[in-house]
C-alpha cells in the first residue's frame, strides 16, 4: 500500500504541474478536477498504511518533486502531448493496480476495496484524457515511463 501511496503523491504533482503549464483554461481546470479527485486516493492509501502499521516512503518529497518535473516537461509540450502523458500514465498505473489486485489476499478486503475503487477511476482519468484529445506518446516515450515507474515501486516498496 506504500507503494500505491507513493503513486498518489505522484499524481498530485503531475497534475498539479501539467495544469501549471497547460495553455487553455478548460485544460487546467480538468487536470485541477482529477489532482481533487486523487486527493481521495491519496487519503485512502495513507490512512490503510497506518492501519496496516506500516509507514509511508521517507522519500515523499523526492517523490513528489519528480512527478512534478515530469508533469512540466509534459505541459511544456503542448496540451495535446500533456494529455498524452496522462492517458499513459493512468494506463501504466492501471496495469499496477491490477497486478496489486491479484498479489492482495482474499481476506484484506479493506485493501483490495481501495485498489479496485482506484483502478477503475484511474481508467476514467486516461478515458477522460483520450475523450480530450490526447495525442499518443512515442514508444521510447512510453518505456522510459515504465522504467522509471518501475525504479520507483522498486524504491517505494522497501523506503
Amino acid at each position: 500500500m506504500r507503494v500505491n501511496h507513493v503513486g498518489e503523491i505522484c499524481a498530485q504533482a503531475l497534475y498539479q504541474s501539467q495544469a501549471l503549464f497547460s495553455r487553455s483554461d478548460d485544460l487546467r481546470l480538468h487536470f485541477e478536477r482529477a489532482a481533487q479527485e486523487e486527493l481521495d486516493h491519496l487519503a485512502w492509501t495513507a490512512e490503510r498504511v497506518a492501519q496496516l502499521g506500516a509507514h509511508t516512503s521517507h522519500l515523499a518529497p523526492l517523490w513528489w518533486a519528480g512527478a512534478f518535473a515530469w508533469g512540466s516537461l509534459a505541459g511544456l509540450t503542448g496540451d495535446k502531448r500533456s494529455l498524452g502523458f496522462v492517458v499513459e500514465t493512468e494506463r501504466q498505473v492501471e496495469a499496477h493496480l491490477a497486478s496489486h489486485l491479484d498479489r492482495l489476499p482474499e481476506a484484506d478486503t479493506a485493501s483490495r476495496a481501495i485498489v479496485d475503487q482506484m483502478k477503475r477511476e484511474e481508467a476514467e482519468h486516461a478515458d477522460a484524457a483520450a475523450a480530450a484529445g490526447a495525442l499518443p506518446l512515442p514508444a521510447p516515450v512510453q518505456g522510459l515511463m515504465r522504467l522509471a515507474a518501475k525504479v520507483m515501486t522498486t524504491v517505494a516498496h522497501r523506503v
